[in-house]
């Protein structure tokens, strides 16, 4: 391989250039990331390599700081991670709750506007889904009305079964 072949690609720090080929950076996300077990493994190993006759080598405190951190980094995550479950049991409970009502949803391949009854619901992984009048996959966010199913029979009786005009006497 002649000089001719290698390209400058860069200065070192006396100002003098570097030479060889360019390449490309790889990133890895996960390699950025510690876990707390990773985190308490590591400031184990830190603390028993301390000298308890210098204490002034390490600072102690700065593991609690890092450890309190850590501590409300898992509780943020488990707060998002319970929202966004009650979301899903919300989405869920607000489907079933249309099983037998009659709903509107727009078709998002074609966009027609399409009315049928809500047969039943699927949960997947993106959330529920409904099947109106057996096409399956219609998502609650493409409902745009809703109506409910034959209310003149449930509308008449309360829940413990006698007519609601009965209940003033």
């Amino acid at each position: 391989m002649s000089t001719s072949d290698v390209t400058s690609v860069a200065t070192n720090s006396a100002g003098q250039a570097e030479q060889g080929t360019s390449g490309s950076s790889i990133s890895n996300t996960s390699a950025d990331e510690l876990s707390s077990n990773e985190f308490l493994n590591l400031m184990m190993d830190s603390l028993e390599d301390q000298d308890p006759l210098d204490p002034s080598s390490s600072d102690p405190t700065q593991y609690l700081t890092e450890l309190a951190q850590m501590t409300d980094v898992e509780q943020e995550t488990d707060t998002a991670q319970n929202t966004q479950d009650s979301a899903q049991e919300g989405s869920v409970a607000q489907a079933v709750g249309l099983i037998g009502d009659s709903v509107t949803y727009e078709d998002t391949t074609t966009g027609d506007s399409i009315t049928g009854t809500v047969n039943s619901v699927q949960i997947t992984s993106s959330g529920p889904t409904l099947t109106v009048d057996g096409v399956s996959g219609v998502a609650l966010s493409d409902i745009t009305n809703v109506t409910g199913a034959d209310s003149s029979s449930s509308s008449d009786t309360d829940s413990s079964g006698s007519d609601s005009s009965e209940s003033g006497s």
